[in-house]
């Protein structure tokens, strides 16, 4: 499982276009959540932390792997 931390997202439009954007990513099994609240995804599967970020990133969003 990985969480990350995204920024930028406010408003249920942004926590689908992050949610669809990391189903796309290979490797992606199940996105467990995104919430713009707490400014974060979780996701499983063996998709690699740089795959997730770089799709979200194409969204328009900033996002990390969480610690």
């Amino acid at each position: 499982m990985v969480r990350l931390k995204v920024t930028g997202m406010t408003c249920g439009h942004c926590e689908n276009a992050v949610r669809k954007a990391l189903e796309a990513v290979p490797g992606v099994s199940r996105v467990v959540a995104v919430s713009r609240d707490e400014g974060a995804a979780v996701v499983e599967g063996d998709a690699e932390g740089r795959a997730l970020i770089e799709a979200i990133r194409e969204e328009g969003y900033e996002a990390e792997v969480a610690s």
